[in-house]
């Protein structure tokens, strides 16, 4: 009984920690960030924050972990659940589903995840989450790409994707999540598979 309240408690510090982290990234950016800004907007004392943390960037390192970890994590139970044949043509709506829970799993985290990928926020979060899409679309789907019938270089191309994965992504979130993740994840796979110039209607 004393270990869940204790559990608890750990767990309210640090949420009101990084609910105070995340708004003084959107009020001041990361480099004007002190431990002492922390703290007080927090309301704990500055040993409070030491029991969490080495200091800013640690906490900046570990709640950009944190969201890296959950993405992972519906990545890995979509694939582990999905009976994948690996021979198997990808159809748009096979992966609506994944694409869904990852889009509910930032909106859930709306506000870090707006602030992070915003202009207050730090690139090297934007260049690392690019990397994840590549990584993940190399993994799944390398073997579906022949070299002969590529009109594009496979770089550019993972280039392209990823960045307008990301792109979808921050402008969902500045837009204060205006619609929900179902249509957004349908959006992201019918400009990604169809192309942009077949769904505008050109």
């Amino acid at each position: 009984m004393t270990l869940k309240k204790t559990d608890r408690r750990i767990l309210r510090t640090r949420r009101m920690i990084m609910d105070a982290f995340t708004q003084l990234l959107e009020e001041k950016g990361f480099e004007a960030i002190t431990v002492s800004d922390l703290t007080e907007k927090a309301d704990i004392n500055r040993g409070t924050f030491y029991q969490h943390y080495k200091d800013k960037y640690d906490l900046l390192e570990q709640s950009e972990n944190e969201i890296f970890d959950g993405l992972e994590k519906i990545v890995i139970n979509f694939w582990n659940n999905a009976n994948y044949d690996s021979q198997k043509v990808i159809k748009i709506d096979d992966l609506l589903p994944l694409t869904i829970k990852l889009y509910e799993f930032m909106g859930e985290n709306f506000i870090f995840m707006k602030v992070i990928l915003g202009p207050n926020g730090n690139p090297s979060f934007q260049n690392r989450l690019k990397e994840v899409i590549k990584k993940n679309l190399l993994h799944r789907f390398s073997h579906l790409l022949k070299e002969e019938n590529m009109m594009v270089p496979s770089d550019y191309l993972l280039a392209y994707v990823s960045s307008a994965h990301l792109g979808l992504i921050q402008h969902w979130l500045e837009c204060g999540m205006d619609r929900p993740p179902e249509e957004v994840a349908r959006i992201l796979s019918q400009t990604v598979i169809l192309g942009p110039v077949k769904v505008s209607g050109i």
